[in-house]
């Protein structure tokens, strides 16, 4: 008890000294501008499109392009539903880019979609007409998505899986 009183009475004593003597704290220096946060790319400020390619057989090529007026980060990969399916398709996880792509309004990324077994090896083959895109918000599926129409004569079976956004639409179709 007797400890905290001569603790109590010797900040007193300190804090009339100084007020005493005219000292006080500096005021914190001004806080330098903050950086803006990249926000994650939305369906309601960029557009997808689908279009069949070439090579590697049984491939199309999803193009997401920032229609918004600041740059946004495509996040991880699309979340695909194909027709009325009731769940979302496989990801080749070896094309994870190093790093998040990043949009300028205008710019695009890619991901590519293998869409049946070149070898006719899986199952539940069928004809797609539309499919469900939903973006990635940065720690998963955003509550949004856009339906998208598939080119005509689109088929696909269950090994059908999509990359992680590339922002080379040739990476994005080696896998």
């Amino acid at each position: 008890m007797r400890t905290s009183r001569l603790a109590a009475s010797s900040l007193l004593e300190v804090t009339t000294l100084a007020l005493a003597a005219g000292t006080s704290q500096a005021a914190p220096a001004a806080r330098p501008a903050a950086t803006p946060v990249t926000a994650a790319c939305s369906v309601a400020h960029a557009t997808v499109t689908v279009r069949n390619v070439p090579r590697p057989v049984n491939h199309q090529l999803l193009t997401l392009t920032d229609t918004g007026k600041t740059k946004c980060n495509a996040y991880a990969h699309p979340y695909l539903g194909f027709d009325d399916d009731q769940s979302v398709t496989g990801v080749v996880e070896d094309s994870k880019p190093q790093a998040v792509v990043t949009l300028a309004p205008g710019e695009s990324a890619y991901a590519g979609t293998a869409l049946s077994a070149a070898d006719g090896s899986s199952g539940h083959g069928r004809w797609a007409r539309a499919v469900r895109v939903a973006l990635d918000n940065g720690s998963g599926p955003a509550g949004e998505s856009a339906r998208v129409a598939l080119p005509a004569g689109t088929w696909i079976d269950d090994s059908v899986a999509v990359t992680y956004w590339q922002t080379d639409p040739a990476d994005a179709l080696v896998w």
